[in-house]
Parts: C-alpha cells; sequence; structure tokens
C-alpha cells in the first residue's frame, strides 16, 4: 500500500478538465476558526460524472461555492491550495475574470429551486437572462435557444411553460428550469448541489434519469453534491467520501459499494433501505456526532463514533492508502499493513509500527 499521489490520472481521460489539490478553506467567527475543508484533493475527467457525499456539515457544498468563487465577500478565506481548470488557477483569477467561468463553462443546479427563481421574472425570461450575459445574443435568438433548451429537457408545453412564474410549477417542472438555466451556454462542467432532495421519489427518479440523458447528449461533466447514496449508485463514475472536512475514501462505484474500505462508508451504505433486507431488521445508524471543526481532534475524525476505533485511532490521523490496482483508497487504520484482522472491532488495541 502507498499513499495517494498528487495528480493521479483520471479513468476516463489522461488529462483531468478540473483538478482541486490540497484545498483549505476556514471560517472566522467569535468562538474561532472554524476549518470547513481541511486539505481536500478531488479530480474531473471530461465527460465523467463523480459524486462528492457526505453528511451536512462535512464541507462539500463549501468546497464547491470555493471552486466557483460563489463565497459570498469577506466570508470564509482559502488557505492553501489550487484550483485548477484547464491548468489555469481559478483561485488567482479576478471576479471579473471569473465571470467568463461561472454559469458559462461551469454552472450548478441548487438544492432548492424556489428559493433561488425570481418570482417577478417568468421563467423564460431568466433562462433568456442567464444566456444573454454570456452570449452576444439578440432577444429572439436567445428565445429560439430557450426553446431548444426546455426541449432538450422534456419540458411539456414549453412555449406555454416559459411564459409562467416560478410558483406556477411544480417542484420538479421548477427543477427541470434550474437544470435549463444551468446548461443553456454548453458548460463543461455541471454542478448538481443535492439535485433531488425536495422532490419525491417518482420526481427524483425522472431527474436522474434526465441529468444521465444531458451527460449522454452534451458529453458534460457533472460533480454530484449529496448524501444520498441511493441518487450516486444511478450516476457516479467514481465516488469521493468526505466527513469533517477531509476525503476519507474515493474510487470507482463499484469500489465504494462492493468494497468499502472506511467505517463511515460501511455505515454510509448501512443506512440506506434496500429492498433484500429483511423486514424486521433495523437499518444501521451512525452514533454520536460530527467532531467541531474549530477544534479538530488531532487522530482520525471519525475515531468517536467508530465501533473498530483503536488507540492509534484517537492520537494520529492515518493517511490516504492505495488499495489493490485500482484508483481506490481509504484514509484508516483498518487498511494499514500492521493491522491485524484479530485485532477487528476490539476497542483500545494497539498497532505497532516495524
Amino acid at each position: 500500500m502507498k499513499p495517494e499521489t498528487k495528480g493521479a490520472k483520471t479513468p476516463m481521460d489522461a488529462k483531468p478538465i478540473l483538478s482541486v489539490n490540497n484545498l483549505a478553506v476556514s471560517f472566522d467567527t467569535y468562538q474561532g476558526e472554524v476549518q470547513a475543508v481541511r486539505g481536500v484533493s478531488w479530480h474531473l475527467g471530461k465527460g465523467e460524472t463523480i459524486a462528492i457525499v457526505g453528511e451536512s456539515g462535512c464541507g462539500k457544498t463549501v468546497s464547491i461555492q470555493t471552486v466557483l468563487r460563489t463565497n459570498p465577500k469577506g466570508v470564509g478565506r482559502v488557505k492553501s491550495g489550487e484550483i485548477l481548470f484547464d491548468g489555469e488557477n481559478l483561485l488567482e483569477k479576478t471576479a471579473k475574470e471569473m465571470r467568463a467561468y461561472q454559469g458559462n463553462r461551469m454552472s450548478i443546479i441548487f438544492q432548492d429551486p424556489f428559493t433561488y427563481l425570481n418570482p417577478t421574472m417568468t421563467v423564460g425570461d431568466q433562462i433568456i437572462e442567464n444566456y444573454r450575459q454570456h452570449r452576444k445574443a439578440t432577444r429572439k435568438e436567445a428565445e429560439h435557444r430557450v426553446l431548444e433548451i426546455m426541449q432538450l429537457i422534456n419540458m411539456p408545453s414549453p412555449e406555454k411553460n416559459m411564459r409562467r412564474y416560478p410558483h406556477q410549477l411544480s417542484g420538479g417542472m421548477r427543477q427541470r428550469i434550474m437544470i435549463a438555466i444551468a446548461i443553456i451556454c454548453d458548460p463543461e462542467i455541471l454542478f448538481a448541489d443535492e439535485p433531488t432532495t425536495a422532490l419525491d421519489v417518482t420526481i427524483q427518479a425522472q431527474v436522474i434519469d434526465l441529468m444521465n440523458e444531458l451527460k449522454a447528449k452534451l458529453n458534460t461533466a457533472i460533480v454530484l453534491i449529496t448524501h444520498d447514496m441511493g441518487v450516486v449508485a444511478n450516476m457516479a463514475d467514481r465516488i469521493y467520501i468526505m466527513y469533517a472536512g477531509k476525503i476519507v475514501e474515493h474510487g470507482s462505484s463499484d469500489d465504494i459499494f462492493k468494497r468499502s474500505a472506511h467505517p463511515y462508508t460501511k455505515g454510509l451504505l448501512g443506512s440506506v433501505p434496500r429492498v433484500d433486507r429483511k423486514t424486521d431488521e433495523d437499518l444501521y445508524s451512525i452514533r454520536g456526532a460530527p467532531p467541531d471543526l474549530i477544534a479538530p481532534p488531532p487522530g482520525c475524525a471519525f475515531a468517536a463514533r467508530c465501533r473498530y476505533a483503536m488507540n492509534i485511532c484517537v492520537r494520529t490521523e492515518p493517511e490516504s492508502l492505495h488499495l489493490g490496482d485500482s484508483g481506490h483508497f481509504s484514509a484508516c487504520w483498518l487498511n494499514h499493513p500492521a493491522f491485524t484482522r484479530d485485532a477487528r472491532g476490539e476497542r483500545g488495541m494497539e498497532v505497532h509500527h516495524g
């Protein structure tokens, strides 16, 4: 086993279109420094879908907002790292230079469309506004483009619905409008921040199918931010599991679902309802709460909640170790060569090096 090397190749493309390297983001509060993102690295290939998965507060949305540079001015600071888009560091761009990327080469679908759509404008005008900000187009040309996009997202009665206001549309249709706004300029990367959370199961399935269909037609790379492993299973090529501001495991979809190695990942998978689960069998629940990121623990951040925690887990942070021949990595002492299977499950068991 060996630590992950910086700049590892994507399985889909030898040169990633987007690379986030050792990103650290903090927020200064009256209580102290909140270390929201602590040395996160991930990469995305052209036409690939990756998922960043974790519970609320783990730092996944903050890391994406930092990539897009959409954090409110004066809120949060980047302590270290680089964000490379086609080899250019976005952290070195001015706000004016970033406008060429935001909503154009990179777009985002937000979690709650009703919050982000303007209630005083028709949905058609809102899509047109985004298009004309980035393209030199007449009103008539923009309207023609909107109708094309409405048809692409399978919006029923596109001409009629583009003249409606957000409150006149169902939740699923509003989410389709958010997707239309995001893809109107043919972005190379589409970020989807919990795109199905506020929808019922049937509409969730329709949105997932739509995003997969758009990816196939447009060859757009997708970064999916979610806590729902069911959504991930239907979309992601590779998965990054995030906990307490760090990536604790990542690998292909098969690696994570069939060969998960980190106890936190196993807990997430165990909490998902399954049709083959016995009716009287309880879903797994991860006990406790995430650590305080004003004063993160010196060892593994998950140790206090882990059924396999050992003394070394509390004292020393594990490095990310390469598992097997694939691009599967896990930051857990259980995967260390010095760990023996006999020690599994015995709290307090010491791991000796050498």
